[in-house]
């Protein structure tokens, strides 16, 4: 644009910041090889950091990298969503054309809300409010990238971090946790002085610390060597020693602010070293002719970057005088051409931001109104993406409320659609500052359908204008979306109040406003959010159908259905569903007949249940509705796998990832994993299960998550099913960190149960019992019976394995009784629950003591008709153990039980189990692999020389039982405490045992000694 116009680089020689470009080289070699790597690079204004990263991408390219650059735009509080990463695109789409068009393939319209170049013609795009969009476009840019990738090294620059917008941050901390085996490496640049307590860049460099393939570079001051060096490369003749020591001093080492002395000192700016900072920066300026200081007035006041178009718009200079003023700026080095040659920028923003604070606040208003006025009169001046966004900060900055309001209602929707959540929220809350302030006849011409999608459409007339309740609407939605649920719950609560002192004669949308409501307390932990749905169900009482007062209605009975399930919920998901096929809101009607269905399936009608919602699969084939298609699929394979159906739940699960692939949030496909990786682990298929959990656990990205916790319980019940207790303990204490406050039955249940399990498998029965009483005091409501009943039978089980006959125990018969209860009041709806009831009443009799064959043979033919292998070889082996209880006529088909358990058990890879059944295979002289002899030894077996316990250590062990410490057994035995210790230790080693607690437990569960009178 300006041909040949010779730009001059004060320091044409890159000095120093070895060091960084070494750590800078090393990151590039690691990304060669396929790790992606991230670098942050720190250090304050003007240190240097653009030139690092200049003299980086060039070394890039020289090793045969791509290279795409973006910036953060600095206007308004925050930058223009993703605009670095949408320069950074847009960079690599100039280079790559079709490459990146074909790495984009089936995902164009997605992906085009950040590179609009790929959106088809129609522009068509998802629903706004897509509660996936966000981050599914996350994953789509990673997986862009990693597909950029794949034939070569891909290096991407993001500047000036500190302007970043929220989504560009929440973008680029999800790209550094996912990208992982990819040829990618991504540098961002940020003012360190700049990052005050409360920047919102703090969290995000936090969180990033933690991240293994983040590295950070703090960039330092120049020494008084380099900053010589720097004088000697700029200045004509090499300085003096004392002019280098005034500059080094009045510089502090920085090279931007050496460079401005430099001018003062020796390129023609008679005004030598200037008293001030601000002075320093606007010594080049002040020297240009008035014109061209004019033109960088409004260069400072347009935003980091400004088109040549706009520019020549807003200054009203004709081409001529206009290339004249920019000739002279880029010569004296004050402004730069853009690399694209469309507009131009600030050498440095230092002296941006001191010529921008140089203006008259009539002045700044008055260009920001000049910009406003060309953009609307002529939109192509700049880019589409950014138009809306820049109009509602320059008529914001032009303090003109009439313009300012709709702006900003404009911009929050290409936000909306972009999934820049957070900005939108932003600008509503703008748009709620101004909405007093602006002209009455302005607000009257402004129409809810242009500006708002949260609140379902309803009856209104379309000539009503937008009011107060419905712009509260809009912030509220895009609050949550955005995770701001504290501002959620407050603009809910707002506009109650307002339609409440208003005298607002619409109960539907109050209703809607308490369903909202209900949703933040409840994410907020304020309360499980029935008291706000109470209130919406009974504005909405007696209503006319409508789309609203089917959504209010499905949402209660959604929380009914995950809270306490029962009639009621039935009932309403019922009525909400006829609702919504009367108001003509299909998404709406489907979304309940699935809740529907799994509330009939709690309710006892199994087979009713999951037919509906098998129904509701069935008309979704040809749906393009991902959340209802990821929900249908999610929610049948979790009946199914409720009934115990658990190969058609794989299933299920299988094919709904298939339809959802590409399509739903990594978090929503987690849900899908899980499921199949429960349904696996039911079955026994733990190497399966192991893959299809640890897939579902990579793929949740927030850490604590209520999902991740979940994800964590059925490692956990994987890690004891093998034997590896420590694993357990580490998912256990996860899941319960994750799950604190969350009060879901079918989140707290399992997590009990496995809770249970592991303190019974490391012999900590009283804890084992505490936790079971806990469960049973909370209660199993409809519903959970496929986590219910498991606990039972294994709480059952640790009280019969528990040294209570050893020990005496007044409380054990009401502890015993309690299970009883607990068992006799929970539901049954499917045969896999009766067969664990079974299998709990066998477990009551063992744990009394007494041997009943009878009621295992019966729990055996239960479980032999499902798909629960591991719990088929457990009831076996406990058969067989009733069996050889009751003589020696039964060894036999003690034998043949206990070799089906141990082959069971073995193929399965369930190690514990299979080393009981071998143990008592051993005890009773009974082999494994050959039908068992049916004669009867000619001795009783001795199980503690089975074991290869010494007369000593029985006698230990005895007392090891019995509670003793090492100082009370030395005294019964008369030997010293360290010889008792040493003993106990030998004890532990031939039981295979970790703890005394261990060792007492697997003592009475063979029977060793007599029981305490």
């Amino acid at each position: 644009m300006l041909g040949g116009v010779q730009t001059q680089s004060f320091s044409p020689v890159f000095i120093g910041r070895d060091a960084e470009l070494t750590r800078l080289a090393s990151a590039l070699a690691v990304a060669h090889t396929g790790e992606s790597q991230a670098v942050l690079i720190g250090g304050e204004a003007g240190v240097g950091k653009t030139r690092l990263t200049e003299e980086f991408l060039a070394a890039a390219r020289s090793a045969g990298a791509v290279t795409a650059l973006g910036a953060c735009v600095e206007i308004g509080a925050e930058g223009l969503p993703f605009a670095p990463v949408s320069g950074a695109l847009r960079d690599l789409y100039r280079q790559l054309g079709p490459e990146l068009t074909a790495a984009a393939a089936g995902q164009q319209a997605e992906l085009a809300r950040l590179l609009p170049e790929l959106a088809s013609p129609d522009g068509a795009l998802r629903e706004a409010y897509d509660e996936d969009g966000r981050a599914r476009l996350f994953e789509l840019t990673v997986r862009l990238l990693e597909r950029l990738g794949e034939d070569r090294t891909v290096v991407v620059v993001v500047e000036d971090l500190h302007w970043a917008d929220r989504s560009t941050r929440e973008l680029l901390a999800y790209l550094f946790r996912s990208l992982q085996r990819s040829r990618v490496l991504i540098a961002a640049t940020y003012r360190a002085d700049d990052i005050h307590r409360r920047h919102p860049l703090r969290p995000f460099l936090a969180e990033t610390d933690r991240l293994r393939r983040v590295e950070r570079l703090e960039l330092s001051r120049f020494t008084r060597a380099e900053v010589r060096s720097q004088l000697i490369a700029i200045l004509p003749d090499a300085p003096d020693e004392t002019v280098v020591d005034r500059v080094f001093e009045r510089s502090d080492g920085n090279p931007f602010f050496v460079e401005e002395l430099a001018c003062s000192l020796g390129l023609g700016c008679a005004t030598g070293l200037s008293d001030s900072l601000r002075d320093l920066l606007l010594v080049r300026v002040e020297a240009l002719p008035e014109d061209a200081q004019r033109v960088a007035k409004f260069v400072a006041e347009g935003g980091s970057t400004v088109e040549y178009r706009l520019l020549a718009a807003v200054t009203g200079l004709c081409e001529d005088d206009l290339l004249d003023v920019l000739r002279a700026a880029v010569g004296a080095n004050i402004l730069l051409p853009t690399d694209s040659g469309e507009g131009y920028r600030f050498r440095h923003s230092l002296v941006r931001e001191a010529v921008g604070d140089d203006l008259l606040p009539g002045e700044r208003s008055r260009i920001n109104r000049r910009y406003a006025e060309a953009v609307e009169a002529d939109p192509a001046l700049v880019p589409a993406d950014e138009r809306a966004a820049r109009l509602a900060n320059y008529w914001y900055a032009a303090h003109d409320t009439g313009r300012a309001l709709p702006a900003a209602l404009s911009a929050a929707v290409e936000a909306r659609h972009r999934h820049a959540y957070a900005e939108q929220f932003r600008l509503l809350e703008r748009a709620l500052e101004l909405w007093d302030d602006a002209p009455a006849d302005v607000r009257a011409e402004l129409r809810p359908t242009d500006y708002t999608e949260a609140y379902p459409p309803c009856d209104c007339p379309t000539d009503q204008p937008l009011d107060l309740v419905d712009l509260l609407a809009e912030i509220t939605v895009a609050a949550r979306l955005s995770g701001e649920q504290e501002r959620s719950y407050t603009m809910a609560k707002r506009a109650l109040r307002l339609m409440e002192r208003i005298g607002s004669p619409d109960p539907l949308r109050a209703a809607w406003f308490w369903a909202q409501r209900a949703y933040a307390a409840e994410s907020l932990g304020r309360s499980d959010g029935w008291e706000e749905l109470a209130r919406a169900r009974e504005l909405v009482r007696g209503l006319p159908p409508s789309a609203t007062h089917a959504e209010v209605l499905v949402r209660i009975a959604g929380w009914i259905m995950v809270h306490k399930s029962g009639a009621e919920g039935t009932a309403i998901a019922g009525q909400a569903a006829e609702l919504a096929k009367t108001s003509g809101a299909r998404d709406t009607e489907l979304h309940a007949r699935v809740t529907l269905g799994l509330l009939q399936s709690d309710a006892g009608d199994v087979d009713g249940g999951i037919a509906v919602v098998e129904e509701v699969r069935r008309q979704i084939t040809d749906w393009g509705a991902p959340r209802l298609i990821s929900r249908t699929y999610g929610n049948l394979s979790s009946a199914l796998e409720g009934a115990g159906r658990s190969s058609q739940a794989v299933r299920i699960s299988r094919e709904g990832q298939e339809r959802v692939a590409g399509h739903v949030a990594n978090a929503t496909h987690s849900w899908l994993l899980a499921n199949e990786g429960e349904s696996l682990l039911m079955q026994g298929c733990f190497d399966e299960a192991a893959v299809k959990l640890a897939a579902a656990r990579r793929a949740q990205t927030v850490e604590g998550s209520v999902m991740c916790a979940g994800v964590e319980t059925f490692q956990g019940f994987l890690a004891l099913a093998v034997g590896d207790t420590d694993r357990a303990e580490q998912h256990l204490a996860f899941a319960t960190e994750g799950l604190r406050y969350d009060t879901q039955p079918q989140h707290q249940i399992p997590l009990r149960g496995l809770g249970l399990r592991l303190a019974a498998a490391q012999g900590r029965y009283e804890e084992a019992r505490q936790r079971l009483l806990a469960a049973i005091d909370t209660g199993f409501p409809n519903g959970t019976a496929r986590y219910a009943w498991p606990l039972l039978a294994d709480g059952a089980a640790a009280e019969a394995d528990g040294p209570w006959p050893l020990t005496g125990d007044p409380a054990r018969g009401h502890v015993l009784e309690r299970i009883r209860a607990a068992a006799r009041e929970t539901a049954r709806p499917a045969p896999v629950h009766k067969a664990y009831a079974l299998r709990v009443e066998a477990e009551l009799a063992r744990a009394e003591g007494r041997h009943e064959p009878e009621l295992w043979a019966a729990a055996e033919a239960a479980f032999a008709a499902e798909e629960r292998p591991v719990e088929l070889a457990a009831v076996r082996y406990r058969h067989a153990e009733a069996l050889l209880g009751r003589g020696p006529d039964t060894r036999e088909a003690a034998g043949l039980l206990l070799a089906l358990a141990h082959d069971a058990a073995t193929a399965l890879g369930a190690k514990p189990l299979a080393a009981e059944v071998a143990a008592l295979a051993a005890r009773a002289r009974l082999l494994l692999d050959a039908p068992a002899a049916p004669a009867a030894p000619a001795e009783p077996a001795d199980p503690a020389g089975a074991l290869g316990l010494t007369a000593r250590e029985r006698d230990v062990l005895r007392l090891v039982a019995d509670g003793r410490t090492n100082r009370q057994i030395a005294e019964e035995l008369f030997i010293s405490p360290k010889t008792a210790s040493v003993h106990v230790s030998n004890i532990l080693a031939k039981l295979a045992v970790a703890t005394r607690g261990e060792a007492a437990a697997l003592a009475h569960r063979l029977h060793l000694f007599a029981a305490a009178g």
